[in-house]
């Protein structure tokens, strides 16, 4: 094989190792944060040391894998809800998802801050036409924009997902924060 032909596919064994490797680590980093250690992910991928070094040589390496695909997830999603015919629910479904997927992932906030991955653009222009087609149904108000939007989501998630914060308090912090985005 020459270098012009890029890496060769995983044969499927090696694909489903490292698919396992990669939930076992989103679980992980999303319950303790990145100071999980990779054996451990290991152990609960099912899989020797050796398999996840031979997918992700460092934990960065890994975590930022993980980041990407609950991003791209996330964008798939905005982007079927994209053509919604109400676009309202579709931009409050949106973030209700969203919500959830933050409520246990630590890495979610982050990424949704991160502007200068590719994903993570992605994701923020999939959310701006979100906004913006919410905002001419008259469903959110006209008076903020992504810039704000995504202040007021990340700021909300790492309040809402600090170490005393009750399921409860979860839950009423993000009620608070969908009622700002209403119209008054």
């Amino acid at each position: 094989m020459t270098d012009r032909e890029g890496p060769r596919p995983l044969r499927a064994d090696a694909r489903r190792n490292r698919d396992r490797v990669l939930a076992a680590a989103q679980a992980a980093f999303a319950a303790e944060g990145i100071s999980v250690p990779l054996d451990e992910i290991a152990r609960r991928a099912g899989v020797g040391a050796g398999t996840v070094y031979r997918h992700f040589p460092t934990k960065e390496a890994l975590f930022a894998a993980a980041i990407v695909d609950s991003v791209e997830r996330m964008i798939t999603y905005a982007r079927e809800l994209a053509t919604a015919p109400e676009p309202g629910k579709a931009f409050f479904d949106f973030l209700d998802r969203m919500v959830a997927e933050g409520s246990v992932k630590r890495d979610l906030a982050e990424a949704v801050g991160a502007e200068s991955h590719k994903p993570a653009h992605e994701l923020r222009a999939a959310i701006a036409q979100l906004l913006t087609r919410a905002q001419q149904s008259g469903n959110v108000r006209r008076d903020i924009d992504i810039d704000d939007l995504m202040r007021v989501v990340k700021g909300t998630f790492l309040a809402a997902n600090s170490t005393n914060t009750t399921p409860d308090q979860r839950r009423r912090t993000f009620a608070i924060m969908f009622d700002g985005l209403r119209p008054h």
